[in-house]
C-alpha cells in the first residue's frame, strides 16, 4: 500500500495532508510548503547504443542501469534527512555526456520509433525509485521527454504518443507521489522541431492531455529553458516548472517575479538550477521551491548519488540552515576535483566549493604560480562556460602545487592548496 500521498493548495505543497517541512520541530513557517528537489536526472540510464559499451565503465566497475538505480535509491534517506522532499528523474535522462562531448547516446526511455510502447528495464527501474521515495515521503517529477532524444522518435505526432504511453503506465502505479514534467526545456534544441513541444498552445493542450491520460492523479507541468515561461504553459500546469540555468540571483529573482505576477496563485517549482545555491535566498523570498542540480557529480554516468564532499555537502548544509532558520556560524572551503576518481582521462573540472558563496568576492586560480584564471562569480570554476559548465584542466607534466587564493568582501585572503608528488 502507497505511504506518500501529495495535495496543493494555492502556493503550498502538502505531503500526507501536513504542509512541508510542518513535521520539523522547529523548523522556520518561512519554508513550510515548499518542496526543495535535487536533479537526479539519469536515475533510469541505460545507452542502447551498441557503440558505446563500455563507456561508462569506470573506478573498477563494469557500469550497470540496475547497479546505477540501486545505488541512487540508496542514496535517498541522506538527501531526505537533509531536506529534500522531490528528485526529478527522466525517462528520456539529460545530458549525460558533458565531459566526453559525444551526443551518441540512445537512452530513450526505450520508447518505440512511433511511441507507442515502453521497454520494461525502464519501467520497473522507475518503479523501483517511486517505491523507494513512497516509503520515505518524497515525491518523484518523472520528465518523460527530452530534446536530445526527440530525433529517436519519427515524428511530432510520435512525441505525443509518448507522453501518452508514459502517462498511462504511470495511471496503473499504486503510488501517488507523482508530478508529471511532461517535457524538460520544452523550447530549445530539437524540440524546436516539433511545435506540439515547442510552442506555447501546443504544450498547453499536451498538458490538459497528460492530466487526462494520468487520469487526475498526479499535478502536470513542464520545464522551458533557463529563464524561460509561457503564458499558456503557465495556465495549463498544476505545478510551474522552471529552470533557472545561466541566471545570478537578480535575473533569477526577476524571472520567478515576472511569473508569479501572471499566475499568483499556483506553486512555483525550479527543478533544475546549478550548483549556484545562493538562489536559495530568492526561494525564501519569493517563497518558491528550487532545485539543486550538479551536472558532474549527479548527471555524468556513473553518477555519485551519494551527498559528496564540497558543492554537495554545502548545499544540503544551507538548506539545513534554512529551514531550521539558523545564523550562520562558520564560512568553510573546499578545492573540488583533485578527488581520485574526480576525473575523465586526466581532464579535471575544478572548482572552488564556498559554504557561504555570498561572502567571497573573487577568486584565483593558479598551477604551481603562474596565474591560470580569476573566477567572479559563483560557482566559482576555473574556465567557466556558465553556471553549470566548464572546460576541463589537465595538471601540467611540471606542476608542483595548485592554489586559490579566495578574497572575501571583508578584506579577508584564505588559501587552499594541493601539492603534487
Amino acid at each position: 500500500m502507497a505511504k506518500t500521498s501529495y495535495s496543493i493548495k494555492g502556493v503550498d505543497f502538502y505531503i500526507n495532508g501536513q504542509k512541508t517541512y510542518t513535521e520539523l520541530s522547529k523548523s522556520d513557517p518561512k519554508v513550510h510548503g515548499l518542496l526543495f528537489n535535487a536533479r537526479f536526472i539519469q536515475g533510469v540510464f541505460e545507452d542502447k547504443n551498441p557503440q558505446n559499451r563500455g563507456k561508462y565503465d569506470r573506478f573498477g566497475k563494469i557500469f550497470s542501469a540496475d547497479d546505477h538505480t540501486d545505488a541512487l535509491i540508496q542514496a535517498l534517506p541522506s538527501w531526505y534527512k537533509k531536506g529534500i522532499r522531490a528528485i526529478t528523474v527522466g525517462l528520456q535522462g539529460g545530458g549525460p555526456i558533458y565531459t566526453y562531448e559525444d551526443w551518441s547516446v540512445i537512452d530513450s526511455g526505450c520508447f518505440s520509433k512511433d511511441g507507442k510502447t515502453i521497454d520494461p528495464g525502464y519501467c520497473e527501474r522507475l518503479t523501483r525509485i517511486i517505491k523507494a521515495c513512497d516509503e520515505l515521503g518524497m515525491l518523484v517529477i518523472v520528465s518523460i521527454l527530452y530534446q536530445a532524444q526527440a530525433h529517436l522518435l519519427e515524428d511530432g505526432v510520435a512525441l505525443g504518443e509518448a507522453v501518452k504511453t508514459a502517462c498511462t503506465f504511470l495511471k496503473g502505479l499504486p503510488y501517488s507521489n507523482i508530478i508529471i514534467e511532461v517535457a524538460n526545456e520544452q523550447d530549445v534544441g530539437d524540440f524546436e522541431k516539433h511545435p506540439l513541444i515547442s510552442s506555447g498552445e501546443g504544450m498547453g493542450t499536451l498538458l490538459r492531455l497528460a492530466r487526462e491520460w494520468s487520469g487526475g492523479r498526479f499535478a502536470v507541468g513542464s520545464s522551458g529553458g533557463g529563464g524561460s515561461w509561457k503564458p499558456e504553459i503557465v495556465s495549463n500546469s498544476d505545478v510551474i516548472l522552471v529552470h533557472g540555468n545561466g541566471l545570478r540571483r537578480r535575473e533569477y529573482y526577476d524571472f520567478i517575479r515576472s511569473i508569479q505576477a501572471y499566475a499568483p496563485d499556483k506553486p512555483i517549482v525550479c527543478n533544475e538550477d546549478s550548483q549556484c545555491f545562493g538562489q536559495l535566498s530568492v526561494s525564501e523570498v519569493t517563497h518558491t521551491s528550487w532545485g539543486y542540480y550538479n551536472n558532474m557529480t549527479k548527471q555524468e554516468p556513473p553518477a555519485d548519488w551519494s551527498v559528496t564532499a564540497g558543492e554537495d555537502d554545502f548545499f544540503a548544509r544551507r538548506l539545513e540552515q534554512m529551514i531550521y532558520g539558523r545564523e550562520e556560524v562558520e564560512n568553510e572551503f573546499y578545492l573540488q576535483g583533485f578527488e581520485p576518481d574526480c576525473h575523465i582521462d586526466g581532464r579535471r573540472y575544478i572548482k572552488l566549493a564556498s559554504l557561504y558563496p555570498e561572502k567571497i568576492n573573487y577568486v584565483e586560480f593558479y598551477e604551481n604560480n603562474r596565474l591560470l584564471y580569476t573566477s567572479f562569480d559563483e560557482p566559482f570554476m576555473l574556465y567557466a562556460l556558465n553556471t553549470w559548465e566548464q572546460r576541463p584542466y589537465r595538471v601540467s607534466k611540471d606542476a608542483q602545487s595548485f592554489t586559490v587564493v579566495i578574497y572575501l568582501h571583508s578584506g579577508q585572503v584564505v588559501e587552499r592548496k594541493v601539492t603534487f608528488e
